[in-house]
């Protein structure tokens, strides 16, 4: 039996299992796998594929030995067909299917009923590919004159046709000729290569006709495909064009296109003539030429009088800004965005987890570009440009110093904790905290004294104080150095401020650190010495005063030394006691 045929009947086969069984006649139809195209002869089919599509799958599966033109599409194939996940949802059934030509032939034959063709132009319904193409020639005026004699498809410009010719079937890929564009608008003097997109241009850049609107975020178009392809992108999230340069997915072919020839090809084939800078897109070289060189911002907004170089850039931020409108909202956790930029910028950064910007100093990562580079001048060239006008107090970003003003001056602190009710200005900070207290969580170890720690920047911190020996943080008052930037803060704030904020409610004994106050509480009050030491047996309150006593008293540690008579002290507090006790004051 013919390949095709076989093919078709399991399909028909698999499909039994719906509501209605369906019956199939002698009349078996079959259909191309690629563009789903309907023949009643195998011979169709096959002169079909071989005059339009012109075989040249040359990666095979080595499962099925199916056969793909693009690399993509056999990986797409293995983890659909050979791993189980079904992604073509009927929605008419509720039936599944791994294949989205099965999926195809189902709804054709399972529910005759529906209309799959219809007319962009004026929503008119047909049964067929063949009638719907026919009737958009008649009444729809797309005239396709040109005839190309290899493959028999047509074209509605003679440029077209040849850029068809020279790239598909003469393989230059790369192309490109000048497009005569004889036709003007008399209002802002672009041209066009044909009258009907002029009249396109001129219907929705300068009267708006946009007739389509989404239901979902009420954005509006001028082609019901351009709605439907934003529907699908947006709102159903799907990526259909996978790029097996580096496995990135797009919406539209025209943008895996693109970013192919721009980031693997590196191609920018647009100069500037002033400064040399190359650009990908003609249009991203005119936006340059226009705001770089020319200075123009021509789109001013009437309420805060801000300016923009693009008319959608003002619209955006009067949508945004001004009517806080956030139409388009995450399927996966509903919050909602202005801009369809932001909402796949969240979506690949929260639900994707992508990071895939990386610092070349400390190979931390970043989802976002920006965010790459304020790390780059805070951290690595240590520039805080962002003053507080309240405390003076410096940051590397603008985002730092809002959140900042946010939680310190303002006492904003959005994020609680479910287990102890305490409070945060940030999620990410709460998220710490639950993981490090409540779950007693320290993932990340030292590599040198086995220590671990529940935060990475803690663990850098302790290798560069500790190992490394450095002290990078020196204070203004007494020149004293320390190893981590909250040591200098604390003891800016307890030793020269003469800050106490721990009190003990039994006998309102203040500390500087909180550690001291339940030091204190658990020793003096409870009476607990839970650190016993090994040499002596000796018991002490807190691991710091054994440390402390093993270093004096079992290896001899005097490093405080008088500089009156050289005499030697273990204890800082011992050299002063000595001093006034024995040299009649203390002399700092």
């Amino acid at each position: 039996m013919d390949k095709s045929k076989k093919k078709f009947e399991e399909i028909v086969s698999k499909d039994n299992s719906c509501e209605n069984d369906i019956v199939v006649s002698n009349d078996i139809k079959y259909v191309c796998d690629i563009c789903h195209e309907v023949f009643t002869l195998a011979s169709s089919l096959i002169a079909h594929r071989n005059t339009l599509h012109n075989d040249r799958r040359n990666f095979a599966c080595d499962n099925c030995e199916k056969r793909f033109e693009f690399r993509s599409h056999l990986s797409r194939h293995q983890i659909s067909a050979h791993k189980g996940c079904k992604d073509f949802l009927c929605d008419r059934c509720g039936k599944k299917f791994v294949k989205k030509s099965s999926f195809f032939t189902h709804q054709k034959l399972a529910h005759k009923d529906r209309d799959d063709f219809s007319c962009n132009k004026c929503e008119k319904k047909f049964e067929n590919k063949s009638t719907l193409l026919k009737h958009k020639k008649i009444f729809h005026e797309v005239f396709r004159d040109y005839l190309c004699e290899k493959c028999a498809k047509r074209f509605e410009t003679k440029h077209s046709l040849i850029k068809h010719i020279k790239t598909v079937h003469e393989g230059q890929k790369d192309f490109a000729f000048k497009i005569l564009k004889d036709y003007l608008c008399n209002n802002c003097g672009k041209k066009f290569a044909n009258k009907r997109n002029l009249v396109l241009h001129m219907t929705t850049a300068h009267e708006g006709h946009k007739d389509y609107a989404c239901g979902k975020c009420e954005q509006k178009f001028v082609k019901k495909s351009d709605l439907i392809r934003h529907q699908r992108t947006v709102h159903g999230c799907r990526k259909d064009y996978a790029c097996d340069g580096c496995e990135k997915k797009f919406g539209r072919n025209s943008h895996l296109f693109f970013h192919q020839r721009t980031v693997h090809e590196g191609r920018k084939d647009y100069t500037c003539d002033k400064c040399e800078k190359k650009f990908g897109r003609k249009w991203d070289l005119l936006m340059h030429r226009r705001t770089i060189h020319e200075g123009r911002k021509d789109y001013s907004c009437d309420k805060c009088e801000q300016k923009f170089v693009k008319k959608w850039d003002l619209i955006r931020h009067q949508k945004t800004v001004h009517e806080s409108q956030k139409d388009i909202a995450c399927h996966k956790c509903e919050k909602k965005f202005g801009t369809i930029s932001n909402f796949w910028k969240h979506h690949r950064i929260i639900h994707e987890g992508r990071k895939d910007y990386t610092c070349n100093k400390c190979e931390k990562k970043f989802g976002q570009k920006s965010h790459l580079l304020s790390h780059q001048t805070a951290i690595h060239e240590g520039s805080k440009n962002f003053t507080c006008v309240k405390c003076e107090k410096k940051f590397g970003t603008k985002s730092d110093l809002s959140r900042h003003q946010k939680t310190i001056h303002e006492g904003q602190k959005d994020f609680a904790c479910d287990k102890c009710e305490k409070q945060f200005g940030r999620k990410l900070t709460l998220l710490l905290h639950h993981k490090t207290v409540h779950e007693n969580r320290k993932d990340y170890t030292c590599v040198n004294c086995e220590k671990t720690f529940g935060h990475k920047s803690t663990l850098i911190s302790h290798q560069k104080a500790v190992h490394d020996g450095r002290k990078d943080y020196a204070c203004d008052n007494c020149d004293k150095k320390f190893g981590q930037k909250f040591r200098l803060l604390l003891h800016q704030r307890t030793v020269h401020k003469g800050q106490k904020d721990f009190a003990c409610d039994m006998c309102e004994k203040k500390f500087g650190q909180k550690p001291h106050l339940l030091s204190h509480q658990k020793t003096v009050h409870e009476g607990r010495k839970d650190y016993a030491c090994d040499t002596c047996e000796m018991k002490f309150g807190s691991k710091s005063n054994l440390l402390k006593h093993q270093k004096i008293i079992h290896e001899g540690c005097k490093n405080f030394a008088c500089d009156k008579c050289e005499k030697k002290f273990g204890q800082k507090t011992n050299l002063f006691r000595h001093q006034i006790a024995v040299h009649k004051g203390y002399n700092g």
